[in-house]
């Protein structure tokens, strides 16, 4: 249970909810399969990480569907791809 950051805090940093649950998501995913944590927080919990990184503005939330969004996917297919070879 994420106790702090709240999701109030957290909201400054999204457009709403529904952008916050899915970039804390695909964050915590990354997390779990082994990327490296972007704050210096102790916490084992991939959201908490993931939750603390967007407060702290370690990752920015892209607009579904924006040309940034898709660049940043287009480069970690592209990442998948090399580390799959």
């Amino acid at each position: 249970m994420i106790v702090k950051p709240t999701v109030n805090e957290l909201l400054n940093h999204a457009e709403n909810r529904f952008a916050l649950v899915i970039a804390t998501s695909k964050r915590a995913r990354q997390i779990a399969k082994g990327d490296e944590k972007l704050t210096d927080s102790n916490e084992e919990s991939p959201v908490t990480l993931a939750a603390n990184e967007i407060n702290e503005g370690k990752v920015e939330i892209i607009e579904e569907g924006s040309e940034e969004q898709l660049e940043a996917e287009t480069q970690e297919n592209e990442e998948e791809k090399s580390e799959n070879e």
